[in-house]
């Protein structure tokens, strides 16, 4: 009998934890992911499209979520040349970057988002890049309505430690202006509706 009350008790628990939490569906249309990295001579920067996302909301927080980025459709935005920017955008895909015929997606798994205020945010989770996985974090900051949340933040992730050594100064010698910076930013913006 006292093991049928604990069970009880139990999922008690465990459905009104599960009630409190709040879809929250992500606007593909209005969101997205904006990257930009930069070599000795100058800065790129392009989109890469959401292909999913969820977030998961709970008292008026966000608690977790993911988003998958389409790598396939990746854009180059600060070259307006067509022939320029296809062959930046075409390089950006194969083995020497991306390798998007063999990893057409890219994953962030939020696991944690802590927050004092409910509007600023460290948001940490996995980032998975050519089907290798690093912890990662960042600072996002979160806005909220009665229907819609806003999630803006930026996460900067070094693109060795997905094996895209291409140009790298830590493991080619002697590149000069052709080297080109490990480091690489995302900014994610997210809109979801609850």
């Amino acid at each position: 009998m006292k093991l049928l009350s604990i069970l009880v008790i139990a999922l008690s628990i465990a459905f009104t934890q599960e009630t409190a939490k709040i879809p929250a569906t992500v606007n593909l249309s209005e969101s997205q992911v904006r990257w930009e990295a930069s070599k000795v001579t100058g800065t790129h920067w392009g989109y890469v499209p959401i292909k999913n996302a969820e977030l998961d909301y709970s008292d008026g927080k966000i608690t977790g979520g993911v988003f998958e980025m389409d790598m396939v459709n990746l854009t180059v935005e600060d070259l307006t040349d067509p022939k320029s920017n296809g062959n930046l955008t075409n390089h950006l895909k194969s083995d020497d970057f991306f390798s998007v015929e063999k990893f057409n997606t890219s994953t962030f798994n939020i696991t944690e988002a802590k927050t004092s205020n409910g509007t600023d945010y460290t948001i940490s989770g996995t980032l998975t890049i050519k089907g290798i996985t690093h912890p990662a974090s960042f600072p996002a900051k979160v806005t909220a309505t009665t229907t819609t949340i806003t999630a803006v933040g930026g996460l900067t992730f070094d693109r060795t430690d997905y094996d895209i050594k291409f140009r790298s100064g830590n493991f080619f010698e002697n590149l000069g202006d052709r080297m080109i910076y490990d480091e690489v930013k995302l900014d994610v913006k997210l809109v979801a509706t609850i």
